[in-house]
């Protein structure tokens, strides 16, 4: 008997209550956590253990992710960073330098405005948009 492990199912359960935002920021994700920390009164902080792995042409790229569990709450949010040395996490993105998802407690429609009007204040950021999840083809990638 094999096991196959169902991707689709995966990524469905890891998507349930979460709402994801692409950011165009050309900033180094160390320097743009900070800023979002100064102005949010976020403490993302850099979690290693989530950092995810693809090889691609015989070659391992490591994608950082930045982690802020909301105290109080089940919610958390997660900033990918979606470029390493020329590969991209979802590459159906190619435009976009970071990925922002929030899981845990699902975002109320005009929290999540509120939230990209300030991911906009700061200067860095070119583009702030909300991605659906049909829309992304590498689900995959993002699940850690």
């Amino acid at each position: 008997m094999k096991l196959k492990i169902d991707n689709e199912t995966l990524a469905e359960e890891f998507f349930e209550d979460t709402r994801l935002l692409g950011i165009v920021a050309p900033i180094k994700d160390y320097a743009f956590s900070w800023h979002l920390n100064q102005l949010l009164g976020f403490k993302f902080r850099l979690n290693n253990s989530l950092e995810i792995q693809l090889k691609k042409k015989d070659r391992n790229y490591f994608f950082s992710i930045y982690e802020y569990e909301v105290p109080g709450c089940c919610l958390v949010h997660y900033l990918y960073n979606n470029q390493h040395d020329g590969e991209y996490l979802l590459p159906e993105f190619k435009h976009l330098d970071f990925l922002w998802l929030a899981k845990g407690e699902l975002l109320e429609d005009g929290e999540i405005k509120n939230l990209q009007q300030s991911i906009r204040l700061l200067s860095s950021v070119q583009l702030v948009t909300e991605m659906t999840n049909e829309k992304i083809k590498n689900k995959q990638h993002l699940i850690f």
